[in-house]
């Protein structure tokens, strides 16, 4: 699998933020970004097996396609439903942490600060290692 990262957040401050801290623990990675859930789609489809991210993150709160609708559709393409996904969100609502679960995905709630976000990316990353 590539050193590529895709972050999937409509907040461009949001994105920018999870590179900068991506880029910070380890600058050899690639992230790659899509506004909405069909765009990610959309990067999922055209990426070759070898390109398909190591680690998708994904907000849930999005325009176009939210990343509940995004998360099924991945989960449901055999070529895409190992790939790790990590669902970044400001919200921590009981119901999406249900939902993460029913597909074994981590919902982690979006730290305050980048030193946070910083130590969220290198554990995170840990997913590419796998």
């Amino acid at each position: 699998m590539a050193r590529i990262v895709l972050c999937v957040d409509d907040d461009p401050d949001d994105r920018e933020l999870i590179r900068n801290a991506i880029f910070k623990v380890d600058p050899s990675y690639t992230v790659a970004h899509a506004t909405n859930g069909k765009e990610a789609l959309q990067y999922l489809t055209r990426a070759e097996e070898s390109d398909l991210p190591c680690l998708v993150i994904l907000d849930i709160n999005m325009p176009v396609m939210d990343g509940k609708q995004t998360l099924i559709e991945i989960k449901r393409n055999d070529k895409w439903n190992q790939m790790p996904i990590v669902v970044f969100s400001t919200s921590a609502h009981p119901s999406d942490l249900v939902f993460c679960q029913q597909f074994g995905v981590e919902l982690v709630t979006k730290p305050a600060n980048f030193n946070q976000i910083t130590l969220e990316a290198e554990r995170l990353l840990q997913h590419c290692a796998e």
